[in-house]
């Protein structure tokens, strides 16, 4: 057993060493690069030994072996389509304007990350945003036409045709939003005055159209295929790919800046790194704590009396979850705030009259932590996680299903007085969940955004919404192991305790399928 952690835990951390490392070799600081390298292994190390016998364990059940490789194959095919290029596109002059920081073509290309995209001219530039789009466009369609609501109560062949008509529309929403991307790119950018694609033409727009939409749709079946024959819900996990992606950069600019800094500055740079550090843990443990908090509601069910037996009248508790959307709110409200961002800057800065001066003010207003951009992220956040949260709680129904199996609230009558109590509890629940999420993903950008001498791609990793994404799809992630792994006899990731309670005692295993 200590020999398989030991061997698990030197291939990882020297495999994460490495990427991090390699990361890192792009600022040109051998001595950044190196630190990041020897920081990276020893962290890496040090966690697969605390996770030693869970790692044993995971690889022991080949059907959980098989779909966590599944899962980490089909996203480095997704990561590989980052590094190609899409035909006919000047990549010397691309990279000379990815490299001003705090330019429009960085700030769309990061936060496109945050719906799995990079809006960069690669071929998976589009990402999943698509299908993401489309498939909020047809969960509002089902609540507002009877039909398709009709068609989703049909069972799996209903859901079949309406996931049917989502990827019609995604590729719809692939070639509009192509189309706005080719023509970003073939227009002359405002600092240089010069176009990244090389002799824009019909055929070669048309084929940089098709190549986007092909990657999207590669992308989305990519998602599907990860839900299917791996671990997790595949469209949270590309995204969450995408985020963590530039963790190794963010590192390597944090350590550059301490390496860069003169003696006088040093010690400012250190304590600045610890108080970023300090932040980044305080989020996280934010994050787990709401998405782990839950209202517990008492049931009791009706005792009956038959013969000499008493059946029922256990209290048992419906847990309500204070955040029961997750991250999906905040990839909804960032996937659809790009279409405006995108129209905007494309055709915005085409004329010079009123109505293109008009275009370019709301642009200014959509830029980052524009007051517009700001507005509407809120609002959405907070429709989204009231139109998510009444799809899983329908106070009506549940309040049916109560009344049907014999049980009730303590205090409260069945029927409609359960409905009303049950719907005043999801509102208020819903409210304190919306209001998280829209400090958690506003309030850690804005405070890093403001901060001089930040760079955009530190502050972006640390803003809240990248860290709400990553946490929740990881906390996610990590139930769906623990349940495969309790569910053949196996202990989960928190190990030891109180033998009588199932931990701390000899495992129970059982003989691998």
């Amino acid at each position: 057993m200590k020999t398989n952690r030991i061997l698990l835990s030197l291939v990882i951390g020297a495999l994460v060493g490495a990427v991090v490392g390699f990361k890192s070799s792009a600022d040109q600081q051998t001595s950044a690069s190196i630190f990041a390298f020897v920081a990276a292994t020893l962290v890496s190390l040090l966690v697969c030994w605390k996770m030693g016998d869970v790692l044993v364990d995971i690889c022991k059940i080949p059907e959980l072996r098989n779909r966590i490789l599944a899962t980490l194959g089909l996203l480095a095919v997704f990561r590989f389509g980052f590094w190609v290029y899409l035909p006919g596109i000047n990549i010397a002059q691309f990279k000379s304007l990815l490299a001003d920081d705090e330019g429009p073509l960085n700030w769309l290309t990061m936060t496109s990350k945050l719906t799995g995209g990079s809006f960069t001219p690669v071929l998976f530039s589009l990402g999943i945003m698509p299908y993401i789009s489309a498939s909020i466009i047809f969960s509002l369609l089902v609540k507002v036409f009877p039909a398709l609501e009709a068609l989703s109560k049909e069972g799996e062949a209903g859901r079949r045709q309406i996931s049917r008509y989502t990827r019609y529309a995604t590729v719809v929403l692939c070639l509009v939003q192509a189309m706005f991307l080719v023509w970003n790119w073939k227009n002359p950018s405002a600092a240089s005055g010069e176009t990244i694609t090389l002799n824009p033409g019909f055929w070669i727009c048309s084929l940089q159209l098709i190549c986007l939409t092909a990657g999207s749709l590669f992308v989305m079946w990519l998602g599907e295929k990860i839900t299917e024959y791996g671990i997790g819900n595949g469209t949270s996990l590309l995204i969450m790919a995408g985020i963590i992606s530039d963790v190794p950069a963010a590192i390597a600019e944090l350590i550059r800046r301490v390496f860069l800094a003169t003696e006088d500055d040093r010690p400012f740079e250190v304590t600045y790194c610890l108080l970023i550090i300090a932040m980044f843990v305080a989020i996280v443990a934010a994050v787990v704590f709401i998405t782990k908090g839950q209202r517990r509601i008492p049931i009791q069910q009706q005792r009956a009396v038959k013969g000499r037996r008493v059946y029922g009248g256990q209290r048992q508790y419906m847990p309500v979850k204070v955040n029961a959307a997750g991250v999906l709110p905040v990839i909804f409200a960032s996937s659809l705030l790009m279409i405006p961002t995108l129209f905007l800057g494309s055709v915005a800065y085409g004329g010079d009259n009123w109505f293109f001066g008009f275009l370019q003010f709301l642009d200014t207003a959509f830029a980052r932590n524009g007051f517009l951009y700001i507005f509407c992220f809120i609002g959405m956040i907070v429709f989204f996680t009231y139109f998510w949260t009444s799809l899983y709680y329908n106070p009506v129904e549940i309040a049916g299903n109560m009344k049907e199996y014999g049980s009730f609230i303590p205090g409260i009558r069945p029927g409609r007085r359960t409905a009303e109590y049950l719907e005043k509890i999801f509102k208020r629940i819903t409210l304190a969940g919306a209001v998280f999420l829209c400090l958690i993903a506003l309030v850690p950008n804005v405070i890093m955004g403001n901060v001089p001498g930040m760079s955009f791609l530190v502050s972006q990793f640390l803003g809240g919404t990248s860290i709400l994404i990553v946490v929740g799809v990881s906390l996610d992630f990590v139930e769906k192991i623990e349940s495969q792994l309790l569910v053949r006899q196996y202990e989960g990731f928190m190990r030891g305790g109180d033998t009588s309670r199932g931990g701390g005692g000899p495992k129970k295993t059982v003989p691998a399928e």
